[in-house]
């Protein structure tokens, strides 16, 4: 009820703790309205202010003119009703008034005018400095585009005075002056104070950090860009009175080729569309906006999907439209009132920028777009642009070539040949070998496409109907490599139901497959005794061997290793399947084979199987964890590629020989493998190269040179690739790595930002369980370190729900419930911090995690008398009974529990509780428990021991007037720190034994 003006000045007090929105402004005008049921001058001063403010920070501009009229009225009529803070700020808010005005284009510039006279003439008149009203003409010129040189000098030579904007506030327009004239960089040094958060206020740095995204990206500093925008756009989001700020955040998306990312902005802030009070600001929203869904229709999404104004459903063409014509109005308008060009003009330069960069900046976030919206995945290097052959006989012999010699390339140009086949009117020409040939070709190319979709089963299927075709084709040595890949391939099967789970193992671990295996060995030495030879890519029958076997490098003596390739290639999975206890017979069959292979390829003159074999033993001896040979092996096995002459086969030696380096403390180096591993695989086109994984390594080569800008660069890269492989877990695992890089590094918003983004909708439902706990977990810590301690809660109590759900989540449920009651005693929600606070008790009687509640305990006890002061003394101090009981409760040979910290922790507090309460007689003897139980923690505990006596100390002199005994217990305790060594102790305890000696003295 707001019955009285007491009741009124409660309800705005209270108001004034809410956050700026409408439900802020909405109060803010009820309680204008009932101050003014009351004859109380001080009271509707009070009520017009915040009613104001409320305006002012929610973009309603057409309002606050208004508002100050009644205010100016009152300070003619009643000017003792004002206190000087209120007073300074009539004066101060003559600035918003102007600024407001500018906003709006039905306000003729002859009241603007009349408004910075009036400010000049009250300024002058109370002998306050013109600078602000300086900074007014400033703005104003800067609006109407006329006198903008003359005016920036006269603001920017003025001394600034105590009603000049904040410095922070300053120092970005400053900045915006050298942006329009051109000088991306030295803007960015004047914005430097602000971007590094040297100086701040309500505004800032969210308003300068979106200022600043384009400068930055074209001077090429798009990781500072990134880091601008995931920590800037969580600060506007949603805001009304940010919606230009939002503005320039969709644009910077469109420029650095992020539409996903803007089309999501744009869905979260639907409601701005309806924001109508500042028109200015508005037309800079929506500019932004059209800047992205014209880069959407473009590029040919005109029926995507959007966030537009709410009440209907918008593809990005009806949106632009709509968004056209509005802003083409309003800056008509604001541009017949100005009798000037330069609103239009500005829109339109904005229009006409181009995207800033030729591939997509990595942002590190998930978005929820998949569809047509999300842009391209980016390379690391422009691949040569291949020329397939219009003859179909050539188009089948490149496609034959690239095939038989491995290299990854051939897939489109098999995709063509498919596609000229299958066609109506196609007559195969006999000189490229039997048609039947070809039909095996195309099965062959399914049954590798299936095997890299880990389809093992029906890849398997298609490569047993490959060699069935080959057969049929007579082409002996094609058939019989291709049986033998795909019994190979049985052994990793894993996407089967027949069988159980470990049929696959059984089947591997059973003769059946080496005697079938075998068999296909004795078959190959069987065509070559018989002088059988391999056809090549040309169709034409090969003829007979040569009596001395296979020419070094022929098709026929591919077609032999191949075999024997496969015969390692089930060995080696069979052998890791016992890994790291590989059992003798699965070793020595592995390393018999692969011996065969190594010393059959050196004699058959082909190189590459050499290196395959190098490279099985490497990655067995690294999964064994002997990093030594396995780097030798793989750099042997590198060797003998590069001399082969087919360098595509060496990118996932490449990529493996880094994890082995990484291991192996060789950072640097392994970032150099997996650089020309990633520049590999795009030379060659070998789309089946796993970058994702490669770009995670790379982030973790980064962490360890130290290039710290480079690994947030990779992670982020590796995370939206993952997206894009459909492969959301292992994006939020590298999502979880890259926000821990950014926590470690000080960049704790950055990291808070990603982790929003993993899971901030209904798909992180499908996320691992145990994957999306751990982020909320990090979330939850994220948020707190940054003092948003609700939203910190809101995490903690939803992952609080989730582990309670869990058969083993008793113990994480006990430390989840702790974080959840500490966060919320630090938002003031404190009768849910007690909640769960309990909840958290009751899950340590299921799972005991005494360290924890203790902790808790004594926390809580601290935050209660910080809120509450010494009449919450009792509540603390049960708070500190749940601690003693905790402790009282762990045996005293638990070698895990450090004892003497516990005991030590609780009587400290204890002391700090009474002594708040003035209970000095009682607080003294906690505090020199607590002295005694630090001490008996050796080295370790001296600090804390030190801070102990501090407190005792204090007590002892103020609490009971005992100064001189509270100094020698300094003495003593100072002496004992420095023979510790601890430098810092020292010289806090002589500080304050100075204080306590020279109080005692005066």
């Amino acid at each position: 009820m707001l019955d009285t003006p007491q009741a009124v000045l409660d309800a705005l007090r209270e108001n004034d703790g809410r956050p700026h929105g409408l439900h802020r402004t909405v109060t803010a005008e009820e309680l204008a309205a009932a101050a003014e049921a009351f004859d109380d001058p001080a009271l509707l001063v009070t009520a017009l202010l915040e009613l104001m403010a409320a305006y002012e920070f929610t973009g309603e501009h057409r309002k606050p003119p208004v508002v100050f009229a009644r205010l100016l009225k009152l300070h003619e009529t009643s000017p003792d009703a004002f206190s000087e803070w209120e007073t300074h700020q009539v004066d101060w808010r003559f600035k918003w008034v102007t600024t407001s005005l500018l906003q709006v284009p039905d306000m003729p510039l002859t009241t603007v005018h009349g408004w910075i006279d009036r400010m000049r003439e009250r300024y002058e008149d109370a002998g306050h400095g013109l600078q602000p009203v300086a900074a007014m003409r400033y703005h104003l010129a800067l609006h109407t585009g006329t006198g903008i040189p003359d005016a920036y000098d006269l603001w920017a030579t003025r001394t600034r005075t105590r009603l000049s904007d904040c410095e922070a506030c300053e120092t970005r327009h400053h900045a915006l002056h050298q942006v329009s004239a051109g000088d991306d960089a030295g803007a960015l040094d004047t914005w430097r104070p602000v971007l590094d958060g040297a100086v701040s206020c309500s505004d800032e740095p969210q308003m300068t950090q979106a200022h600043a995204l384009l400068p930055l990206l074209r001077l090429g500093r798009a990781d500072e860009a990134r880091s601008h925008h995931l920590t800037g756009y969580r600060q506007v989001r949603g805001r009304t009175g940010m919606q230009e700020e939002v503005g320039l955040h969709l644009e910077f998306c469109a420029l650095s080729r992020n539409a996903a990312r803007g089309v999501e902005i744009l869905a979260e802030n639907r409601p701005l569309f309806e924001a109508t009070g500042a028109p200015l600001a508005r037309l800079g929203f929506l500019t932004g906006t059209e800047v992205l869904l014209a880069l959407l229709v473009e590029e040919g999404h005109t029926d995507a999907p959007v966030g537009g104004p709410p009440g209907r459903n918008w593809t990005a063409g009806e949106l632009l439209a709509e968004v056209r014509g509005e802003a083409d109005r309003l800056a008509a308008a604001f541009d017949t009132r100005n009798g000037t060009t330069a609103v239009g003009d500005a829109r339109r330069l904005r229009l006409d920028r181009r995207p800033l960069l030729d591939e997509p900046l990595p942002l590190g976030l998930r978005t929820a777009l998949t569809g047509p919206a999300a842009v391209p995945a980016p390379a690391p290097a422009a691949s040569p642009a291949r020329e397939i052959p219009e003859d179909f006989t050539e188009l089948v012999r490149e496609a034959r070539r690239m095939a038989a010699v491995g290299h990854p390339g051939d897939t489109p140009l098999w995709d063509r040949v498919a596609e000229l086949a299958e066609a109506e009117g196609y007559a195969h020409d006999t000189a490229l070998g039997p048609e039947a040939r070809l039909r095996a070709e195309f099965a062959e190319q399914r049954a590798h496409a299936l095997y890299a979709e880990d389809r093992d089963r029906a890849a398997r299927t298609a490569m047993e109907e490959t060699a069935g075709l080959y057969e049929a084709a007579g082409m002996a040595w094609h058939a019989l490599v291709a049986r033998t890949r795909a019994l190979s391939w049985d052994v990793v099967i894993t996407d089967g139901e027949e069988g159980g789970e470990d049929s696959n193992a059984a089947r591997s671990a059973g003769p059946a497959l080496w005697e079938a295996l075998d068999a296909f060995h004795r078959e190959a030495e069987q065509l070559l005794e018989k002088r059988v030879a391999a056809h090549d890519e040309t169709g034409a029958e090969p003829g007979l061997l040569p009596a001395t076997g296979p020419a070094p490098g022929s098709a026929t003596a591919e077609k032999y290793l191949t075999v024997l390739h496969c015969r390692v290639f089930a060995a080696y999975h069979v052998a890791l399947a016992g890994a790291p206890e590989i059992p003798a017979p699965d070793r020595e069959r592995f390393e018999t084979l692969r011996a065969t292979l190594d010393s059959e390829a050196g004699r058959l003159g082909v190189p590459h199987q050499r290196g395959a074999a190098r490279m099985f033993a490497g990655d067995v001896a690294a999964r064994l964890g002997d990093h030594a040979v396995a780097e030798t092996e793989l750099r042997a096995a590198l060797e003998e590629i590069e001399a082969s002459g087919r360098p595509w086969r060496g990118t996932r030696v490449r990529a493996l020989l880094a994890q082995v380096l990484l291991c192996l403390d060789k950072p640097e180096e392994a970032a150099g493998q997996l650089h020309q591993a990633l520049a590999e695989a795009v030379r060659y086109e070998d789309t089946l190269f796993p970058m994702a994984p490669t770009y995670l390594l790379l982030g973790h080569a980064g962490t360890h040179t130290g290039d710290l800008t480079g690994a947030v660069r990779h992670f982020s890269e590796a995370a939206t690739r993952f997206d894009r492989e459909g492969e959301p877990n292992d994006a939020a695992d590298a999502r979880l790595q890259l926000a821990d890089l950014l926590a470690r590094t000080g960049r704790e918003a950055d990291a808070v930002a990603v982790l929003e983004s993993v899971v901030g909708d209904d798909s992180a439902a499908a996320l691992d369980e145990r994957l999306l706990a751990q982020t909320r977990l990090t979330l939850a810590r994220g948020l707190r370190g940054l003092g948003e301690h609700l939203p910190a809660a809101e995490e903690f109590l939803r992952l609080a729900d989730t582990v309670a759900g869990w058969e083993d989540g008793a113990q994480t449920l006990t430390l989840v419930a702790a974080e959840a009651a500490t966060s919320l005693a630090l938002a003031d929600r404190w009768e849910a911090a007690r909640t769960a606070y309990d909840r958290a008790f009751a899950a340590h009687a299921e799972a005991p995690n005494p360290p924890m509640l203790l902790e808790t305990a004594c926390e809580f006890a601290r935050l209660t008398m910080d809120a509450h002061g010494a009449e919450a003394a009792e509540e603390a101090l049960r708070r500190l009974a749940d601690a003693d009981a905790l402790y009282a409760a762990v045996p005293e040979d638990d070698e895990e529990f450090v004892h003497w910290f516990a005991r030590g922790s609780i009587h400290y507090r204890r002391a700090r509780v009474l002594a708040q309460a003035d209970r000095f007689a009682e607080a003294l003897p906690e505090a020199e428990a607590a002295v005694a139980a630090f001490a008996d923690g050796g080295t370790d505990g001296e600090e804390r021991r030190a801070e102990a006596v501090r407190i005792a100390a204090l007590i002892e002199s103020h609490g009971l007037g005992r100064t001189q005994a509270a100094v020698a217990r300094l003495d003593e305790a100072a002496a004992r720190c420095e023979r510790a060594g601890l430098s810092e102790a020292v010289q806090i305890l002589i500080s304050v034994r100075e204080d306590l000696a020279a109080g005692a003295g005066g």
